[in-house]
């Protein structure tokens, strides 16, 4: 059974704005990456997984339970950290630490404690004074100090300064050999390429793919770069490439005597063969990432071919 599942979720608030036929599983033990920029509805599919929204079309559940009726329920099993920070600011930091393990009904706070410290949180100053990056410690202490399941993260890094982002991310790698379930919505391919099992890409409130890491980590299809010594053999290793029906030129600049091929890792020794016929400065594989993934789907002028075809 999945921890959190998402099934067709839409909600619509008119001019192509909201989230639309959304379905998202996340099994026990499972990082699921939820990745996309500033509004392609990432927040709002996560609103209704938290209870906060009603759905106008499909259904979210946590661990079994309707997230819009069990509300309160899912929420002491679920460890959440929004994406804006809205804090009481009459409070200092322990307060409010103080305060959240109050409504959750906790006694000891040793878990805390050990967050407070890992994080380098000072939580004695008062919240209208803290930094932002501060505040960001502070919700991430009191987010995770009950020690919950399941976690939902909406771009949890957001505000933290380069070495505090790589602390979380070491962090969400110890909270996944525990066995935790989480879901990490985020617009940052760092900490998603790092810690996820599973990544959907959504654009424009629409999921237009998912993937599993592994399987993008490991693609059996490749891109190598080469530079030739001479004009003559640029020329003719472009003509051997057009001819064959196993490779493909993604890529060239004559001026520069270099070409991009893609292969497959079945043809790889053909390929290795044509080059060994040529006078070639390098040769060298172009690693395939996350991000090169993703561009695939926002890339704006491939946007723009497709409208103009």
């Amino acid at each position: 059974m999945s921890v959190i599942e998402v099934k067709c979720l839409t909600k619509d608030y008119g001019h192509g704005r909201g989230i639309f036929n959304v379905s998202i599983q996340v099994g026990k033990g499972e990082v699921y990456g939820f990745l996309g920029p500033n509004g392609a509805g990432k927040t709002t599919t996560i609103r209704h997984i938290m209870g906060f929204q009603q759905a106008l079309q499909g259904s979210t559940t946590v661990l079994g339970q309707d997230c819009w009726k069990a509300s309160a329920d899912i929420q002491k099993d679920v460890g959440y950290l929004p994406g804006e920070i809205t804090l009481p600011e009459g409070l200092t930091g322990r307060e409010f630490i103080k305060m959240m393990a109050d409504l959750r009904g906790m006694k000891d706070l040793s878990y805390a404690k050990y967050l407070i410290e890992k994080f380098q949180l000072e939580p004695s100053g008062k919240l209208k004074r803290m930094s932002l990056g501060m505040k960001r410690k502070l919700a991430i202490v009191t987010a995770f100090m009950h020690d919950p399941q399941v976690l939902v993260l909406d771009e949890p890094t957001s505000g933290l300064d380069p070495m505090m982002q790589q602390v979380f991310i070491d962090f969400i790698k110890e909270e996944k050999r525990k066995g935790k379930t989480i879901l990490l919505s985020s617009h940052l391919f760092g900490e998603i390429d790092e810690t996820c099992d599973k990544i959907s890409i959504i654009k424009d409130g629409h999921l237009i793919s998912t993937v599993v890491a592994a399987d993008l980590k490991n693609n059996e299809n490749k891109v190598y770069k080469l530079e030739f010594i001479e004009a003559l053999d640029y020329e003719s290793f472009i003509r051997d490439i057009s001819s064959t029906q196993v490779m493909e030129i993604m890529h060239h600049k004559e001026e520069l005597l270099q070409v991009k091929v893609a292969v497959n890792d079945a043809d790889i020794n053909k390929f290795i063969g044509l080059v060994a016929d040529y006078n070639v400065k390098f040769c060298s594989e172009v690693k395939f990432t996350l991000e090169d993934y993703f561009m695939q789907f926002y890339d704006r002028n491939i946007e723009h071919k497709k409208r103009g075809s």
